[in-house]
C-alpha cells in the first residue's frame, strides 16, 4: 500500500486509472472501528457514482466503496514470471485458436466469432483479441443474431491475469448480464521436460482419431463436425494407449497440436480402472517427444480450476499458470443487471 512520508496511508489512485492493474485496501465493513481491513489487487474495471469495480486476476470483479477506501495505489500491469517459458497473452490466445479450429468463422473487427455446431464452448464462442469496429453495445448485437442464426447460444471467451487480458470487457459483459458459466486456467512449461518423465513405450501414434481413440474420449457421439475441430491445426497427433487384449476402448489417450515452438496438450483421458499408473504422464511424454522432433520447445493446456487431479499432474511436470479465461453467456432475457441498472 503507498504510505506517506508521514507514515499515513493514502489513496493514490483516481478515476483516471480506470483500466490499470491497481491494488487497494478497503475496510471489510465502512463506518466500523476496528482495523478489519481488505486487500483486493486486479484492474480497476469502473470508478462511477461513488463505486470501484476491480477484477481480479481470477475474473472475479470485486465492489468497493468509495467511502470504504483506505489506501491504493497503481501497480504493474502484471507480475514478473518465474517459470515456464516468456509469451504473451496475445502469442498464446492465437496458438491455442489454431489448435482447436471452428467449423466456421467470421471476422467483426478485430474479434473472431466462431461456430462449430456447438460442439465445445472454445469452438463456439467470439474470441476478442481486440476493437470490435464498432460500439460495444452493437458488437455484442451482432453477436447474438449471428449465434443465433445458427440455433446456438452467444459465447464471448475472455482472459484476465496477465498483461493485455480483459478485465474491463469481463466487467462490461456483466454490467450487461452477461453470465460467466466456465472458468479455467492456460498453463505453460517447458517440453523437454514433459518428455523426460517417461519413456513413452507402448503409445501408438497416429494422425486421425480412430475408433478405438474416440471410443475412450469423454465426448460420447462425436459427430463429423467435432471430428473436423479434433483433427484441426497445424500439426495434429492422437496418441494411444491399447487396452487389454479384445478390451473395447484403450487404456489411455492424448491429443497434441504442433505449432511453431508450441505444443499443445488435450483431451489426455485413462480408464478410470487404470488410473494411477502413470500411462497420463506416459501418453503425454510420446506426445512431447514427437513434438521436440518437429522443433517445438515449450507447452501450454488448459485445465479446469476444479480438477484437482489434472492440476497436481501437471504442476509435477513444471507447468504453471499463465492466465485465466473464461466463457460469457448472453442473458437469458430482460432483468436488472448486476450494477443496478435495467
Amino acid at each position: 500500500m503507498e504510505i506517506s512520508a508521514t507514515g499515513r496511508l493514502e489513496v493514490r489512485i483516481t478515476t483516471a486509472d480506470v483500466g490499470k492493474r491497481v491494488s487497494v485496501r478497503s475496510w471489510s465493513a465502512p463506518g466500523t472501528s476496528g482495523e478489519k481491513f481488505t486487500d483486493t489487487v486486479g484492474v480497476l474495471a469502473s470508478w462511477d457514482d461513488g463505486v470501484l469495480w476491480i477484477t481480479r486476476k481470477s475474473g472475479e470483479t470485486v465492489r468497493i466503496p468509495e467511502s470504504a477506501l483506505v489506501a491504493g495505489k497503481v501497480v504493474p500491469s502484471a507480475p514478473a514470471r518465474r517459470r515456464g517459458p516468456a509469451t504473451s497473452y496475445e502469442e498464446l490466445a492465437h496458438i491455442a485458436s489454431r489448435a482447436w479450429r471452428p467449423v466456421e468463422s467470421e471476422r467483426l473487427g478485430e474479434w473472431e466469432l466462431r461456430a462449430a455446431s456447438g460442439f465445445t464452448r472454445r469452438a463456439n464462442s467470439v474470441l476478442p483479441l481486440g476493437d470490435p469496429g464498432i460500439p460495444l453495445d452493437g458488437a455484442l448485437d451482432v453477436v447474438r443474431r449471428w449465434y443465433g442464426d445458427r440455433g446456438l447460444p452467444a459465447y464471448v471467451q475472455t482472459a484476465t491475469g496477465a498483461a493485455g487480458t480483459q478485465e474491463l470487457l469481463c466487467a462490461e459483459l456483466e454490467r450487461r448480464g452477461w453470465e460467466r458459466e466456465v472458468t479455467a486456467e492456460m498453463w505453460i512449461g517447458g517440453l523437454a521436460a514433459v518428455a523426460d518423465r517417461a519413456s513413452g513405450d507402448g503409445v501408438v501414434l497416429s494422425r486421425v482419431a480412430d475408433e478405438a481413440w474416440l471410443a475412450r474420449y469423454q465426448r460420447k457421439g462425436v459427430s463429423e463436425v467435432a471430428l473436423k475441430v479434433l483433427g484441426s491445426g497445424p500439426s495434429v497427433w492422437f496418441a494411444t494407449v491399447p487396452g487389454e487384449a479384445g478390451g473395447a476402448a484403450p487404456a489411455a489417450i492424448g491429443r497434441c497440436v504442433v505449432d511453431g515452438r508450441w505444443a499443445g496438450f488435450a483431451a489426455v483421458e485413462v480408464d478410470p480402472e487404470q488410473r494411477r499408473r502413470g500411462l497420463a504422464t506416459t501418453v503425454m511424454a510420446a506426445l512431447a517427444s514427437r513434438a521436440l522432433d518437429e522443433g517445438a520447445s515449450a507447452a501450454w493446456l488448459q485445465v479446469e480450476n476444479d480438477n484437482s487431479g489434472a492440476r497436481a499432474l501437471y504442476a509435477g511436470m513444471g507447468f504453471s499458470a499463465h492466465h485465466a479465461y473464461h466463457h460469457y453467456r448472453e442473458p437469458a432475457g430482460p432483468g436488472t443487471d448486476r450494477y443496478g441498472s435495467p
